[in-house]
């Protein structure tokens, strides 16, 4: 299998990184230090070489390094399927993030055609007991590690929906003005719905041969109202039919951005929201190594992993069955945690990055394995 991973990472202005310089393996990175160092910025700054807006969603301007707020490049060599490409991302003065491979401006869409990036950071610990928002999102990031173009889908709908709810908000009742509105919307909502539900699939699939210290979950798209229509013309039918109350709710009430990720622990037939804090964190673990796995199989190598803070609700063993399963993935997995001992289990298989911070400014320091 070929490999997927950064040998050189730069970072310029970006965050608390006012310059950093990494040289890399394709071993995991195991990166340690106090809170508040910067460790989670750098993996923000790999989740760049992936459509989307990164692990923290965060507007361009909130990247740049502060107060000079000069404008921020992330640099990176990325090995990928037997080549080597040169990415810069970067913003000015605020501007729009920009992309640039091997040399040539390129769409954010373009970096998935080349990379796979997966993470998995705290704020995700809530994703059984949070709102269906975030798990739509947690679901369409894995859609979209299998298909990029599934980015453009969603943009298409969003832009198309809007549009449609501010002609709902302003109570325009003249049919004509949605035609055009809700033929955008069925094409792209039935794209994206085709896309969540194959990436179940490869989903399910990858869980079922695997061996793994992780509980396996068993996935259901769900619909806030009724089933999703299966074609564009009953999608229209729907949106159509579907005006009258979308007036009386300012809002469009039947979509693709009505769905749910229904989970449960299947050993145990216990919803995943019902589940201890533990049992959740291990339930995330084994859907992004599952994740992970599928697109090894697919995509020709397995994906970069970003896991912040990965220690944090898991017992020792579990922990050294975390690190084994990654190494034998062969993904360059950057793992946070406070001190080195937490990476001990990982000995030689590993290399490792020590972060501090002095006057606001975060030092980068490669360490010896122990």
């Amino acid at each position: 299998m070929t490999g997927l991973y950064l040998s050189h990472l730069t970072l310029s202005h970006f965050r608390s990184h006012k310059g950093a310089a990494l040289k890399l393996d394709a071993r995991p990175v195991a990166i340690f230090g106090p809170n508040g160092a910067g460790k989670t910025n750098l993996l923000e700054a790999v989740s760049l070489f992936s459509p989307g807006r990164g692990l923290r969603r965060a507007a361009a301007q909130e990247m740049a390094r502060r107060p000079e707020s000069l404008g921020w490049k992330v640099t990176g060599h990325l090995h990928s399927l037997h080549q080597i490409h040169e990415v810069q991302i970067w913003s000015e003065e605020g501007q729009p993030r920009q992309v640039r491979i091997d040399g040539k401006a390129a769409s954010q869409v373009a970096l998935g055609r080349i990379a796979r990036v997966l993470w998995l950071i705290p704020s995700m610990d809530r994703l059984w007991i949070e709102g269906a928002e975030g798990r739509r999102r947690f679901l369409d990031r894995m859609t979209m590690s299998f298909e990029p173009a599934h980015a453009d889908d969603s943009l298409a709908y969003e832009k198309a929906m809007r549009e449609r709810n501010r002609l709902l908000k302003d109570q325009v009742r003249d049919g004509h003005w949605y035609v055009a509105l809700e033929r955008q919307m069925a094409e792209a909502g039935l794209a994206i719905h085709r896309n969540r539900i194959q990436a179940l699939s490869e989903l399910r699939a990858a869980q079922d041969a695997a061996e793994t210290a992780f509980p396996a979950a068993d996935l259901e798209l769900t619909m806030s109202e009724g089933d999703m229509p299966e074609s564009e013309a009953d999608f229209r039918e729907a949106l159509h039919e579907s005006r009258f109350r979308d007036l009386a709710a300012g809002r469009t009430l039947v979509g693709p951005h009505r769905a749910d990720l229904y989970g449960v622990y299947a050993a145990k037939g216990v919803p995943a929201r019902d589940c201890s804090t533990g049992e959740q964190k291990a339930l995330l673990i084994s859907l992004i190594l599952a994740n992970a796995r599928a697109l090894a199989r697919d995509f020709g190598a397995p994906p970069l992993l970003l896991l912040d803070e990965v220690a944090a609700h898991l017992d020792a063993a579990r922990r050294a069955a975390l690190y084994d399963e990654v190494c034998a993935l062969g993904a360059q997995a950057w793992m946070t945690g406070t001190g080195p001992e937490l990476f001990d289990d990982l000995a030689d298989r590993a290399q490792r990055i020590e972060v501090t911070e002095a006057d606001g400014i975060s030092q980068v320091q490669a360490k010896e394995s122990p």
